[in-house]
């Protein structure tokens, strides 16, 4: 029986003999060495772009209790929410560079104008939808675009809520203050 051991030292050097044995490979079966090399094709298929008939693209985005319809289009970088400019609608700075994320994933800040209508929940989950609004929108409109706002984490929808108040309790977990008299 032979000992099947083998060290870190061991496999180094077998994956150094799987890198050179492709190259010698060719040279061995007598095939030109000028053969242009075979380009690997993206595995996913792009999808379709889709745009309505004014040329925008629509998502919806969620988080907490809000909702935001958000229509995407090519233009100067405009945000309107729910009539309003993203400053006067959204005036803390956290807010706005929320929104703004996408963007600057993407790396196409002041090329898009957005326009949304926002309902529900407080300022940060409307924040938060208008972020998810965008992606998915702005994905629609540019599908090279999914793989770095997918890996962002952008297209996920953040699924945590405030947990509902139970009874016999305080609050959703908190006890009445006890009493010992």
């Amino acid at each position: 029986m032979s000992d099947n051991r083998q060290s870190l030292s061991d496999l180094a050097s077998l994956t150094q003999q799987a890198a050179q044995q492709p190259a010698a490979a060719p040279a061995a079966e007598g095939t030109p060495a000028a053969e242009a090399p075979v380009q690997a094709q993206p595995t996913t298929p792009l999808r379709a772009q889709e745009l309505d008939k004014y040329g925008r693209a629509y998502a919806t985005g969620r988080r907490k209790d809000a909702v935001a319809r958000v229509w995407l289009k090519p233009g100067s970088g405009k945000i309107t929410i729910n009539g309003r400019d993203q400053e006067v609608y959204f005036a803390r700075p956290t807010l706005r560079l929320v929104i703004n994320q996408v963007f600057g994933i993407t790396e196409r800040e002041g090329q898009y104008d957005v326009i949304c209508t926002v309902k529900g929940g407080g300022l940060s989950g409307q924040a938060g939808a208008v972020k998810h609004g965008i992606s998915q929108a702005i994905t629609k409109y540019e599908p090279a675009l999914r793989a770095p706002v997918k890996a962002a984490g952008f297209l996920t929808r953040d699924s945590r809520t405030v947990e509902r108040k139970k009874y016999g309790r305080a609050k959703a977990r908190r006890s009445f203050q006890f009493s010992k008299r």
